[in-house]
């Protein structure tokens, strides 16, 4: 059921409150629905939401990843499905699978270029988003992250006040212009009484290829204190990398520092396992 008091369109809607949430799959039980937000464009919610989903597999759980970001769509590049197609009958849809059994789907799944722009408003795109709940294939599944776009729009109320959102992980990164968008986020998950597990600090610090030091390259403001003020944890603090994408393309691609990456988001995936398989 949504939560009428916080709807923008208390009022004026119309709708009675057990009506007005998605229906669910029946073919689909998905145990925990993650969202992955943050309110800032550029701030590595998709990488985010690609190492949490592959630290989760790689522990063992039934995993899926629902890309959110209708108009600005990076799943499939950083999974390295850029080619990869989705393909459904009148009534389902079925997710695209990575080569660690993670099931995804991205509106590029299902456009025959890459580059053509989705030029829809605000309510098509929320929709959609509605349809990768409710047509797609995605069965069992212990965590299903949700990708969402950058602000606290159509997508993001869709998401909040439609679907079972179990809690949703902060991203954020060090500038203080970033965490003033950030915390408008988390004012909005309170608003829709939606739990903001954590806080994942992206773009925390460059780690020295040579020594390891951390260097810290922003004047930024004291984690400690925003975390705080915003009364939610934090769950790990990420340094600068290059695209996680190279993981999942590059056979070449230097194992001991994939392992390096995995053991930066560990911490995270610590969390979220404390908090919701209690």
């Amino acid at each position: 059921m949504s939560n009428c008091n916080s709807c923008p369109s208390k009022g004026t809607c119309g709708k009675q409150a057990d009506s007005c949430g998605i229906q669910n799959n029946e073919r689909n039980k998905i145990r925990h629905v993650i969202g992955v937000m943050s309110g800032k464009g550029g701030v590595g919610k998709s990488s985010m939401s690609v190492l949490m989903a592959k630290e989760m597999a790689r522990r063992g759980y039934k995993v899926g990843i629902m890309d959110a970001d209708i108009t600005g769509p990076s799943i499939p590049r950083l999974m390295g499905l850029e080619h990869a197609q989705a393909f459904g009958t009148n009534d389902a849809i079925e997710p695209v699978v990575d080569k660690d059994g993670i099931k995804v789907m991205s509106l590029n799944f299902l456009m025959e270029d890459e580059n053509q722009p989705v030029v829809w408003r605000g309510p098509i795109v929320a929709n959609a988003v509605k349809q990768f709940w409710t047509d797609v294939v995605w069965e069992e599944l212990d965590y299903l992250f949700i990708d969402m776009p950058p602000g606290t729009g159509d997508v993001a109320l869709t998401v909040l006040q439609s679907l079972p959102v179990s809690g949703v992980i902060m991203v954020s990164t060090p500038q203080p212009m970033v965490s003033m968008i950030v915390s408008k986020a988390i004012n909005m998950c309170k608003q829709v009484k939606i739990p903001v597990l954590g806080i994942i600090e992206n773009m925390s610090y460059v780690e020295c290829p040579d020594c390891g030091k951390r260097i810290e390259i922003f004047q930024h403001r004291n984690v400690e204190e925003f975390v705080k003020e915003n009364e939610v944890p934090l769950w790990a603090e990420l340094p600068m990398m290059d695209s996680i994408s190279r993981i999942y393309k590059d056979d070449d691609f230097d194992t001991v520092t994939a392992e390096k990456m995995y053991s930066w988001i560990k911490p995270a995936a610590d969390k979220l396992m404390e908090t919701m398989e209690k």
